[in-house]
C-alpha cells in the first residue's frame, strides 16, 4: 500500500490549517508558501476536504480553516476525504464486487488483518496530535 503525494499534502495542509491562529482564515498562498506546495494543487486537494465538511472557505481571498476542532479530525477522515476508502487490497473494498476467490482464499485473513490495524491507526491520529508535533520539529 503507497500513499500518493496528494495524501501526504492533504494531511500536511490540514496540520498548517490546525497550527493557524482559531477562527482565522489561512490564505492557500500562506500554505503554498509554508511548505513549498503550489496554490494549484492546494485548490485540488481542499475541494474533497471541504466536500467532506473538514474545512471551511471564505471567498478567493479569504483562506480556509478546519470546520470543528483539531482534537475531532483524524488522519483517517483526512485520507478518505482525499482517496475514498483505504484498504490494502481492492477485494476488502466496500464497494467491490465479492471475489470469486475469496472462499478458499488462504491470504484473506492476513490482508482483513492488516485492513484492521492500518485503520485503526489513521484513525487514532488526531490532527492535534500532527500539530502538536508538526510544531515541536
Amino acid at each position: 500500500m503507497k500513499f500518493s503525494t496528494k495524501d501526504r499534502y492533504a494531511l500536511l495542509l490540514m496540520v498548517e490549517l490546525a497550527s493557524a491562529t482559531p477562527g482565522e482564515y489561512l490564505p492557500l498562498k500562506a500554505v503554498s508558501d509554508n511548505q513549498g506546495i503550489s496554490v494549484k494543487y492546494l485548490e485540488q486537494i481542499v475541494a474533497p476536504l471541504s466536500k467532506a465538511g473538514l474545512v471551511s472557505g471564505r471567498g478567493s481571498q479569504g483562506g480556509y480553516r478546519l470546520s470543528r476542532s483539531a482534537a475531532q479530525i483524524t488522519a483517517g477522515d483526512i485520507l478518505r476525504a482525499v482517496e475514498g476508502e483505504i484498504v490494502p487490497v481492492p477485494c476488502l473494498a466496500t464497494s467491490a464486487e465479492s471475489c470469486p476467490h475469496r472462499a478458499q482464499c488462504e491470504t484473506l485473513g492476513f490482508w482483513e488483518g492488516l485492513n484492521q490495524v492500518i485503520n485503526q491507526y489513521i484513525d487514532s491520529a488526531t490532527l492535534e496530535k500532527l500539530s502538536s508535533e508538526y510544531l515541536s520539529h
